[in-house]
Order: C-alpha cells, then structure tokens, then sequence
C-alpha cells in the first residue's frame, strides 16, 4: 500500500520520536511505500488565517494551493498513519490545525447539501486509518470523558473513507508513570501491528 505517516512531536529525542521510527520501519519492511510529514520539523503553520477562512467556501481552490504538497500526499495515499501525544485529552495544535487547513472541502469532503445532513467523503483512495498515540491519563478516566482525540480520529473522519477502510488504534496510557519495560512492550506492539497489516 501506500501509507502517508504523519508525526506530530516537537522533541526530536522523545518516546514519540521512538514511535515514529518504529513505524516507519515496520510499514517499510512490510512492503508498503511510505511518504512522512514531520509536522514540526517542516515548521507547518497550523493557523488558519483570516484570509483563508474568508476563502473556504468562496474560492476553495485558494486555499488548496496553500498546501498543495500536504493535499497531493494526502490524495497520493492509499492510507495514512497518525503518530502523535495525546494533549489536553486531543490532538496537539499542530495536528488539529494540519487537519484544519490541508483537509479542505473538496479534498476530504464536500459540504452538507441541506440542513440536518452531513458532509459527503471525498478520501475514498483512504483504505486504512491507524491511529498511534500516548496519554498521561489511564484509559478509564478517557473512557469516561468520551476520549475526544480518539473519537475525532475514529468516528468524526471515518465517514471520510472508503466504505470498507480498516481502522487501528494504539495506545500507551498513563505516560507519566510508565516503566521503560512498559515503553518497549508498547514499542514491540506497535511494531507487530504494522508488520501485519
């Protein structure tokens, strides 16, 4: 497959960083071609300018030549990989903001034609979603608050899909006090997850 992996992290020498790797690696040995966007190291600004809002729906294609290279990846990809931690409960700014300005109407979907519907998905060339992340809360306490990053992640763009896209998801819980035996383990998990795909 094609797989699109990208990585949000700002420190290079984190255990993200380590997740990043992993997954490279085991999607390369797998067989699969693999384009990577580092969010942070191409400096990616996630903001969604004033400009760019007034242009959303008006004059779209402005927008898209913004992040023409983030689109083109995107469209490219017969799949795609989200590594990243797991902040405030979400998304870092970074990823929200990417999903933000590079997942355009008419790239990843199109508008709602009437009140009470829901947009439409453009991304049918998306077969598989995995999702790899950390959080420094235990899963339970997630669970209850409706886990929001997950929950964006796998249901809010699953619709985006192909109808049959494979779904994943990977998760080390209570980061703040895990062991490093515990950081392997999750290391090894990821790592056998996507040899498998």
């Amino acid at each position: 497959m094609k797989l699109l992996l990208v990585y949000c992290h700002p420190d290079p020498q984190s255990f993200g960083a380590a997740l990043r790797r992993t997954a490279a690696d085991a999607l390369r040995a797998a067989g699969h071609e693999l384009r990577e966007i580092d969010l942070y190291a191409e400096g990616f600004d996630p903001v969604l300018s004033p400009a760019e809002k007034k242009t959303y729906l008006t004059d779209t294609q402005r927008n898209i030549e913004g992040v023409a290279a983030h689109v083109e990846a995107l469209q490219w990809a017969d799949g795609w990989v989200a590594v990243y931690p797991t902040w405030n409960y979400g998304l870092p700014a970074m990823l929200k903001g990417w999903l933000d300005r590079v997942w355009l109407p008419g790239v990843t979907f199109r508008i709602a034609p009437a009140k009470q519907r829901t947009i439409r998905g453009e991304l049918q060339n998306i077969k598989l979603f995995v999702g790899i992340t950390t959080s420094g809360a235990p899963w339970w306490w997630l669970k209850f608050i409706g886990d929001p990053g997950r929950s964006l992640l796998m249901r809010g763009l699953r619709p985006l899909y192909a109808a049959r896209c494979r779904m994943r998801w990977l998760q080390l819980y209570n980061m703040n006090h895990v062991t490093q035996a515990e950081r392997e383990a999750f290391l090894a998990r990821v790592k056998r997850t996507l040899e498998a795909l």
